[in-house]
């Protein structure tokens, strides 16, 4: 009795050191986190765990992440093969200023002047220009650069310690006129394979609701009931996730922006480990499950997959006609816009069956 008693002792005592270190992993103990699903290695070198740079596929000093697989002949030629058809799908929402946005952004576009210019010549030729002031990479259908999400690892505030994709620190890229490294213009323009995974068809309902994490499990159903059970992806594909949740856009804009449902830690480490994507997709405004089951993660999903991996992610895809079409193999087709120092793009990608 007196061994049974001090074997249920020690195990509490065990249970409780357990617990407080769950605790204890905070911004101000970020050390404590070893083990969470967001850290590799078994070192704390940084939040994340072990350094991630120099990237091991593209080399110190790269720039272009993911994008490099569409620089591979047999990538590009691997997503033209999927284009038998000739239907050509739009895949952006149209921007105004009455979409979602996230926090505090705008977006204002005005004519300055109707006409702006003009008439002119014997010919009278008149003309519109527009000013748009908005975080051009930020809104919209966006698409997130390497230099969009990055990692406090010093002391607060040390910006030669805030460190992005390829260990990049801020104090080397930072600028008020651009980011000197890791800008829009250093992605290489994409043809990939795309493969769309339709979630909440899978689960059978509408739209996915806000908290739902994606699981692997959710993946595998998915493929299974779009007759894609023994599907084999490859490195540099583009990797679609339907939610349902782009059914709220324009029209609850407050629930839209309020959370979403996602891929958490599990499906992100498939995508970046095991498909070595190229680019990941969402019809939500993060792609990552918001918010996280686990209340230490912000964001941490983002950081994996772009500040570890450097694997660009397009967000707020209109991917409701491919749903409809059962289309789900596809030529996804989206050229960055090259705005030198941009943390990310506007702009509309395509996918061609």
């Amino acid at each position: 009795m007196r061994k049974t008693a001090l074997l249920l002792a020690l195990g509490l005592a065990a249970s409780s050191a357990l617990a407080a270190r769950a605790i204890a992993c905070t911004p101000e103990d970020w050390k404590a986190c070893k083990g969470k699903p967001w850290v590799d290695g078994e070192v704390m070198e940084t939040p994340l765990g072990s350094k991630w740079w120099p990237h091991p596929l593209w080399g110190a000093g790269d720039e272009a992440g993911s994008t490099n697989w569409y620089r591979k002949p047999e990538v590009v030629l691997r997503a033209i093969r999927e284009i038998d058809k000739g239907r050509v799908y739009k895949l952006a929402h149209p921007y105004d200023a009455e979409m979602p946005l996230f926090g505090s952004r705008r977006f204002s576009l005005r004519i300055p002047g109707t006409p702006t210019g003009g008439p002119f010549g014997a010919n009278k030729i008149v003309w519109h220009d527009e000013f748009l002031a908005t975080e051009i990479g930020q809104v919209g259908t966006q698409f997130d650069g390497l230099g969009h999400i990055g990692v406090q690892v010093g002391a607060p505030g040390d910006k030669a310690e805030m460190r992005f994709y390829n260990g990049f620190s801020v104090a080397e890229i930072g600028d008020a006129y651009g980011l000197k490294k890791l800008g829009a213009e250093k992605l290489y323009p994409i043809v990939a394979r795309g493969v769309l995974l339709d979630i909440a068809g899978a689960k059978g309902v509408e739209m996915l609701e806000a908290g739902y994490e994606i699981t692997m499990a959710d993946v595998r159903l998915a493929l299974e009931k779009q007759g894609m059970k023994d599907f084999k992806f490859e490195p540099g594909d583009a990797i679609l996730f339907y939610t349902g949740w782009s059914k709220l856009w324009k029209k609850d804009n407050a629930k839209y922006n309020s959370g979403e449902p996602g891929w958490g830690m599990e499906v992100a480490r498939w995508m970046a480990e095991q498909v070595k994507a190229g680019v990941t997709v969402a019809d939500t405004w993060a792609g990552e499950v918001v918010p996280n089951p686990d209340p230490a993660c912000a964001f941490c999903v983002h950081q994996y997959l772009q500040t570890r991996h450097g694997i660009v992610h397009q967000e707020n895809a209109k991917l409701d006609e491919l749903v409809r079409d059962k289309v789900w193999v596809f030529a996804y087709i989206y050229s960055p816009v090259p705005i030198t120092g941009a943390t990310g793009s506007i702009g509309a990608p395509l996918a061609i069956d």
